[in-house]
């Protein structure tokens, strides 16, 4: 009797196998980058209702961040600017300009009540705890230092139009954690853009990331005790972001 299928079906098994594999990792691969903060989150640039140009306020007009950010070394969010910060300056610059026509409206009460619907560029899940005031001031003493502003939300002062630059993920946070000597600065650098160490500040770097324990730190995560019994640290451990 004769073959009903052809010799070369035998490898139909290994060929399906193969390809099988190799679609599962395309679309681990997909899943892994495309799906990835970095494609999107990373550029996302929201219409605001004011048109704010941070070029012109932190760069040209060299306006310290923490002037509007309030609350960025004090607390665990940054803060918005209420209107009244606006119109310290506005109700004297540019005043009647129909681009700040929404300032203005909110202002029209003279307090400020109805506030201006700003759109938030930079979000962590509700699940993950991120305090601005631990990062723009860590260590003692000699060791005090800061993460800069411009490590997480790029050159601002360059930026017309606000967009996130970093992908803020689990992953890229534990990557500093894990190193943070290479983004700490002076706190009185803090907010200065484009700042660049010196070869003195970058050994000094090494010693005060010896002392920093971050939560999520792999190179603290795990340590040798004198008896040679491996301990995880309660530093390092999930706890610390995931309260």
């Amino acid at each position: 009797m004769a073959q009903i299928f052809p010799r070369w079906t035998n490898e139909t098994p290994t060929w399906g196998t193969v390809g099988g594999l190799a679609a599962a990792g395309f679309v681990t691969f997909a899943l892994y980058w495309w799906a990835s903060p970095y494609n999107t989150d990373v550029g996302y640039k929201p219409v605001q209702p004011v048109a704010y140009s941070h070029a012109l306020h932190a760069g040209t007009l060299q306006m310290d961040c923490r002037y509007c950010h309030a609350y960025a070394e004090r607390g665990p969010h940054a803060g918005v600017p209420p209107t009244q910060v606006c119109m310290n300056c506005h109700s004297q610059v540019k005043k009647g300009s129909e681009k700040l026509k929404p300032i203005y409206d909110s202002w029209a009460d003279g307090k400020g009540t109805a506030s201006v619907p700003w759109v938030q560029i930079h979000q962590l899940p509700d699940f993950a705890y991120f305090n601005h005031s631990a990062h723009l001031g860590v260590g003692f003493g000699e060791n005090r230092a800061a993460i800069g502003c411009e490590t997480c939300h790029g050159r601002i002062d360059t930026m017309e139009v606000v967009r996130q630059v970093q992908p803020l993920s689990m992953g890229w946070c534990i990557e500093c954690h894990s190193n943070p000597g290479p983004n700490l600065r002076p706190v009185e650098n803090v907010t200065t853009m484009g700042w660049k160490p010196d070869l003195k500040w970058t050994e000094k770097t090494l010693a005060i990331a010896a002392t920093l324990h971050p939560p999520g730190s792999l190179s603290a995560a795990q340590k040798r005790a004198p008896d040679g019994h491996l301990e995880t640290r309660s530093t390092a451990g999930c706890s610390g972001c995931h309260r």
